[in-house]
């Protein structure tokens, strides 16, 4: 295992993501979990990353689990605070309070606010939750404060610019999703400004890692050296001397197995300019499976009757890109009803305004077809 700094510790590149743990017959195998969690650790990883409501409120228990018979002496707990479900100031520390019990410990090591975006920013500014936090590190309940991120560039420069006391943030990021977000260019604004950066949904919640369309297995056959599509990914980022830790939501043995390996070796600035290039290629590939030709400039926004025409888009394209996988179907539902494609009453106003002259009814009928299914 190789290791590098985050907010001063040192941590192994790889982490452990509590998020997507075995699960048979619809319910956490807790007995494998563990084994997992115990093999990565006995491995050399020391960053397990989990939150309240993952496993619909079972992960953090269970990963408590893990840490028990010295386990936790050897590991870095990251936790984050539910803000979503702030109503008053004390709210924070209840929270907390409740997180410190179901992992079995007086401590949490890296503590985020979870998943900020511009609303539950403003939430946490009204309620003071950067005063709860240097609050909760004096008292020692937390050491070090950082932040989880969905949201759009903007936004994020605006949390680093605002969030005095934040040590590192956390950031979806992969070589396809290098301008969504906070993206490659929020990735380098936040090191600028002091901040250490950990990477989740490196591949994609695992569409990069299974249903490779043949296009994009061609570019990677064309490689000196073999490596799973998986892995590939992985060494992309940890290719950049940014990032201090990638989170791997791993939910098999194998996939632990696969990272150990890929994480022993994959340094920074470790790939050549030609296996750069290569994921570029592979990228293009992927991009060359999409149905809608949307660059998401929001020209046609706002959509009169609600729906978010881009999101409805790149969700579409998505499902193309990744052979139609049922996970990435799946993920449709994280768009709220109201904003989705079949609230379009095709009055044209977003046709008139697309600078790609875009068919948007049309596609819309699609998206509509295709996930309403």
């Amino acid at each position: 295992m190789l290791y590098r700094s985050l907010a001063g510790e040192k941590v192994s590149q790889l982490g452990f993501g509590a998020m997507r743990l075995p699960v048979v017959d619809g319910a956490v195998d807790v007995p494998e979990a563990v084994r997992m969690l115990r093999l990565a650790i006995d491995k050399g990883v020391n960053y397990l990353d989990t939150a309240w409501p993952y496993h619909d409120g079972q992960s953090e228990g269970i990963v408590g689990q893990a840490l028990r018979d010295g386990y936790r002496e050897r590991t870095f707990i990251a936790t984050k605070s539910p803000v979503w479900l702030m109503n008053q100031p004390g709210d924070f520390d209840h929270y907390l309070d409740a997180q410190l019990e179901r992992l079995g410990t007086d401590h949490i090591d890296f503590y985020l606010l979870h998943a900020l975006n511009a609303g539950s920013w403003a939430t946490c500014k009204r309620l003071g939750a950067l005063d709860f936090l240097a609050r909760a590190k004096a008292a020692g309940k937390i050491r070090h404060a950082g932040f989880s991120f969905h949201d759009e560039l903007p936004v994020f420069k605006q949390i680093v610019d605002e969030g005095a006391g934040f040590e590192f943030c956390q950031i979806q990021y992969n070589y396809l999703d290098r301008v969504f977000q906070a993206g490659a260019e929020g990735l380098h604004y936040a090191k600028d400004h002091g901040l250490d950066i950990i990477v989740m949904e490196p591949l994609r919640g695992g569409s990069l890692a299974r249903g490779v369309p043949p296009s994009v297995q061609a570019v990677w056959d064309r490689a000196g050296v073999r490596r799973t599509p998986a892995e590939w990914s992985l060494r992309w980022i940890w290719d950049q001397p940014e990032v201090s830790l990638i989170l791997s939501g791993m939910g098999a043995v194998e996939q632990v197995e696969e990272n150990l390996r890929t994480a022993a070796t994959a340094r920074a600035g470790g790939l050549t300019d030609d296996e750069r290039a290569l994921v570029d290629a592979a990228e293009a590939a992927y991009r060359g499976e999409t149905r809608i030709d949307c660059t998401a400039c929001r020209y046609c926004m706002p959509c009169p009757s609600g729906v978010d025409i881009p999101r409805n888009f790149a969700q579409y394209n998505a499902y193309h890109m990744f052979m139609r996988d049922p996970m990435v179907k799946a993920d449709y539902g994280w768009i709220p009803k109201e904003e989705r494609a079949d609230v379009c009453t095709e009055c044209g106003a977003c046709e008139e305004l697309c600078p790609q002259r875009l068919p948007i009814k049309e596609h819309l009928k699609a998206v509509t077809a295709t996930f309403a299914a």
